[in-house]
């Protein structure tokens, strides 16, 4: 696939914004994603948060489970 990035856009953002996104949505792994945008896996990992990124894949109705857990321990 070739991706033709507008010269007023910075290539290597482009390619980190792409790149987190399809981690986010689960179509790359973490080491695709960050092959991809040019960055080893551990300064990828760093990124994730400029782009809205959680590197938590911890499901909705779990937390609210937990916390409701959480509220009911009485020590």
């Amino acid at each position: 696939m070739t991706l033709e990035i507008p010269d007023n856009l910075d290539e290597r953002e482009t390619k980190t914004l792409f790149a987190a996104k399809l981690y986010e949505k689960g179509s790359l792994s973490l080491g695709q994603a960050a092959e991809l945008a040019g960055y080893s896996k551990r300064t990828f990992l760093e990124l994730l948060g400029n782009y809205g990124v959680s590197i938590f894949e911890y499901p909705e109705m779990e937390l609210e489970k937990d916390i409701k857990n959480a509220q009911n321990y009485h020590l």
